[in-house]
C-alpha cells in the first residue's frame, strides 16, 4: 500500500460492511444507551490491508511524530498534606500527531498518504454513527498515536467542559494496527465507578468505539522479548460530536 483509500469502506470485511450498511444487530446502535460507554470490534478490517497500513505508517510517519511526556508531577506526594489525599493528574508517554494543524509536517506526510481523507471520509463517519445509534456532528476531530515499549496513557475522562461542542459528551473511533512485536496492550475502564473492565488493544485492525467521558486507562506497551526496537502500536483517532448536546437527568 503506497496510501490509504479515500473511502475507510475500502478497508472493510464483510463483517465491517454488515456494520456500515446497518445490518449487523449486535454492533449497530450498541453505544445508544447512555450507560454503554465502550465497545470494541473483531474483523471489521481486512488483515492484509491492516498490514499494509501499518507498514507505510511506520514508513512515511514514524519519523515526524512528535514525543508526549507527561510524567507524574513529583508534588503529588511530597506536597500532600494529609493521608489517602492523593490526586493524580494525566499522565502519559507515547508519540502523536493532530492531523489539524494544517501545513504541518505531520499534516503533509498524513496528507500525502491519503490518511487525512481517510479519516475525515464519509464511510467512516457512517460507521462510527451505525454504532453509536445517534446522529453525530461531522467536524471531527482527527488525530494519529504511536506507542512504543513501556508507553501508556494513565487514568483519565476524555471530558472538556470549555468545548460547547464535547462538553455534553462525544464518541471516539481508534483503529488499532499493532505490529507482530507487540506482546500485549490493555484497555482498562471503569463500570460503576470502579475499574473492573479490560481489552486488548494490541490487535491489527481491531476497532474501539468510545462513549465518552468515562475513566479508562492504557497499560505500557509489552514488547515480545528481543523485539523491542520493533515493537510499536498504532492508533488512528476520529472524535465525533454528538450532533445534538446529550440530555443528562
Amino acid at each position: 500500500m503506497r496510501k490509504f483509500p479515500a473511502e475507510f469502506a475500502d478497508l472493510l470485511t464483510p463483517a465491517g460492511r454488515r456494520v456500515l450498511d446497518g445490518a449487523d444487530a449486535e454492533a449497530c446502535g450498541a453505544l445508544a444507551n447512555p450507560r454503554r460507554r465502550f465497545i470494541a470490534l473483531a474483523g471489521m478490517i481486512d488483515p492484509a490491508k491492516a498490514e499494509a497500513a501499518r507498514r507505510l505508517l511506520d514508513r512515511a510517519l514514524h519519523d515526524v511524530l512528535a514525543p508526549m511526556a507527561d510524567p507524574i508531577p513529583p508534588e503529588t506526594i511530597w506536597e500532600m498534606a494529609e493521608n489517602y489525599g492523593e490526586w493524580l493528574p494525566k499522565t502519559m508517554r507515547l508519540k502523536t500527531a493532530y492531523l489539524e494543524r494544517r501545513g504541518s509536517r505531520a499534516w503533509r506526510a498524513a496528507e500525502r498518504i491519503g490518511l487525512i481523507a481517510l479519516l475525515r471520509s464519509d464511510s467512516l463517519a457512517a460507521f462510527v454513527t451505525a454504532v453509536a445509534g445517534r446522529a453525530l456532528a461531522r467536524d471531527s476531530g482527527v488525530q494519529v498515536l504511536c506507542y512504543g515499549p513501556g508507553d501508556y496513557a494513565g487514568p483519565h475522562n476524555d471530558h472538556h467542559p470549555e468545548d460547547p461542542s464535547l462538553k455534553s459528551g462525544y464518541i471516539d473511533c481508534h483503529i488499532s494496527l499493532a505490529g507482530p512485536a507487540v506482546a500485549h496492550q490493555w484497555l482498562v475502564y471503569a463500570e460503576r465507578g470502579h475499574f473492573t473492565r479490560i481489552e486488548s488493544v494490541a490487535t491489527l485492525g481491531g476497532i474501539t468505539i468510545y462513549r465518552l467521558p468515562f475513566w479508562h486507562y492504557t497499560t505500557p506497551l509489552a514488547a515480545r522479548p528481543g523485539e523491542e526496537a520493533a515493537a510499536r502500536r498504532w492508533v488512528l483517532l476520529g472524535s465525533f460530536p454528538f450532533a445534538e448536546p446529550e440530555k443528562r437527568g
